[in-house]
Formats: structure tokens, C-alpha cells, sequence
């Protein structure tokens, strides 16, 4: 993925307070899940704590497939801000609504945004996995991942 400045998908479209909980929280996950092991594991841990075991994998299980067919089928590389940037790029914006979207069961709407992120022959596969983790978001209740909670955030940003 690229850095927040090379691609005009990393422009800044907002920032995290800005948006829904399911919204913002996609947006974290996926830098988490993109950073490092140590925060994909934080990512992981935040899920199965907070849904159980079972629920938690299978809400990990399809955001890691989403993930990997964006990578392998996207129509180019998701830019992202860096994990503790309170800013909100515009393909991390795009993939957060498109998660919230299809969490509500928009199904077409939600469809009509996978098509901007993968092939179109993907969009329907990449929506309902988009559907079954924004549902679990959802039923975290959540206010913000609890692992981003627990970060310190006294790291600077330069834009």
C-alpha cells in the first residue's frame, strides 16, 4: 500500500471522529491489519475478546479474504494513512462506507462501491464478506476498537 502522499487516494477526505463507529472502526482495522504482525494479532485479539472465539475468527476469517481479494483483484493499491493518523484518506473513506453499507444490508449500494475497489467480477463476493465483518462490527457495539484504545497516540503526522 502507499504512503498517505503518493496517490491521490491517500488525500485527506476527513478525519476518524468524523465518522459512524462501523465507519471508523473498518478504517483502524484495516490499518491494522495492514501495519505489521504485531497489530494484526492486536486486530485479531480485539475481535475474538470482544465476539468469542468462534464469532471473532469467523469475522477475522472474512475481513483477512477481503483484504487479500482487494490486494489480488483491486483496481490498484489501497493508499492509507499511517496507523495512529487521526486523518481519513479517501480509499480508506471508501472502504469504511463501503463496510458500514453493506453492515446496514444495502446490498446495492454497497455493490456499487466494491466495483471502485476490485473487478466487477469480484464485488459481489467482495460485499457479502464486507457484510458478514461490518455485522460483527456492529454487534461489537463498539465505540472505538478497544486495541486502538490502548495505543498511545505521540506519534506526529505531517500533514
Amino acid at each position: 500500500m502507499n504512503a498517505p502522499n503518493d496517490h491521490r487516494g491517500g488525500a485527506t477526505v476527513g478525519h476518524l471522529h468524523d465518522y459512524d463507529a462501523v465507519t471508523a472502526a473498518a478504517v483502524i482495522y484495516l490499518r491494522m491489519w495492514c501495519d505489521s504482525p504485531e497489530t494484526q494479532a492486536g486486530f485479531v485479539t480485539d475481535l475474538t475478546g470482544t465476539l468469542g472465539i468462534g464469532r471473532g475468527h469467523k469475522a477475522v476469517e472474512a475481513f483477512a479474504e477481503l483484504c487479500s481479494i482487494c490486494a489480488r483483484h483491486g483496481r490498484r493499491p489501497l493508499t492509507r494513512h499511517g496507523l495512529h493518523c487521526k486523518c481519513v484518506g479517501a480509499d480508506e473513506a471508501s472502504f469504511g462506507h463501503f463496510i458500514a453499507t453493506a453492515a446496514e444490508g444495502e446490498r446495492e449500494d454497497a455493490m456499487l462501491i466494491a466495483i471502485l475497489l476490485v473487478r466487477p467480477d469480484m464485488a459481489s463476493i467482495i460485499t457479502g464478506l464486507a457484510a458478514d465483518f461490518g455485522v460483527a462490527l456492529k454487534q461489537m457495539n463498539l465505540a472505538a476498537p478497544r486495541a486502538m484504545a490502548q495505543t498511545s497516540f505521540s506519534h506526529h503526522t505531517l500533514h
